[in-house]
C-alpha cells in the first residue's frame, strides 16, 4: 500500500527554521532519522520511506505554500495514490504551540497552503496534521509571526512533538486514520 505525506512549507534557507515550515520540519526529522534522504524532482523534494510494508511517498513542495495543491495532485496522480492515503502535515495558528491534531476533513481554516490543496482536489476530503504554532502576536503581526523562528523555549519543545508527529504518521499507515485520531489527538 503506498501513502503521499506532503509537508508543507517554504523552500529557501530564510524559512528553514520558521513556524510555517513545520511540515517540511517533521519530514525532515524522519528521514534524518532513517537515514534517507530527499532528492530534488519536479514540484518537490522526494523521498521513499518503507515501514511495515506501506511505502510512504514523503513530498516536500517545492511551489512555495501557497501553490502547494500543484505538487501535491502531481505526485498523487504519478504515484497513483489515491486521496484517501494522502496526509497533509501543516502548521496551524488556531492551536496552542505543540497542540497536534490529526484530521480525517475539514475546511482549510485560512491555511493558505491547505486552501491551494483544497482548490485544486476540488475537494476537502483528506487527512491533514496540523501542528499548532500559537497565536502569541499583535494585530496585523500574523505574516511576522508565521513567517518568524521558533523562540528558544518553543525550540526546547519541539523535538518531543515531532516525534509525537512521526507516530501518527505510523499509525496512520498502519492502523488508519480513525483509531490513530482517538490515540493522539488528546495528547
Amino acid at each position: 500500500m503506498k501513502y503521499l505525506i506532503a509537508g508543507l512549507g517554504n523552500i529557501g534557507s530564510e524559512y528553514q527554521n520558521t513556524r510555517h515550515n513545520i511540515g517540511f520540519r517533521v519530514l525532515d526529522a524522519l528521514t534524518g532519522a532513517s537515514n534517507i534522504s530527499f532528492s530534488i524532482m519536479r514540484y518537490g523534494a522526494l523521498a521513499e520511506y518503507k515501514y511495515k510494508g506501506r511505502i510512504l511517498i514523503l513530498l516536500k513542495p517545492s511551489t512555495y505554500m501557497n501553490l502547494s495543491g500543484k505538487a501535491v495532485n502531481f505526485w498523487l496522480l504519478k504515484e497513483r495514490i489515491s486521496v484517501e492515503n494522502l496526509l497533509v502535515i501543516v502548521d496551524d495558528i488556531a492551536l496552542p504551540t505543540g497542540t497536534i491534531r490529526l484530521r480525517k476533513q475539514g475546511s482549510d481554516g485560512g491555511h493558505n497552503g491547505l486552501s491551494n490543496v483544497s482548490q485544486v482536489l476540488g475537494h476537502q476530503n483528506y487527512a491533514r496534521l496540523r501542528f499548532g504554532i500559537g497565536s502569541e502576536f499583535d494585530q496585523g503581526s500574523q505574516v511576522d509571526y508565521v513567517l518568524g523562528d521558533w523562540s528558544a523555549e518553543q525550540e526546547n519543545m519541539l523535538s518531543g512533538r515531532i516525534e509525537i508527529c512521526h507516530d501518527v504518521i505510523h499509525s496512520y499507515v498502519t492502523i488508519g486514520i480513525e483509531k490513530t485520531m482517538n490515540l493522539y489527538n488528546n495528547r
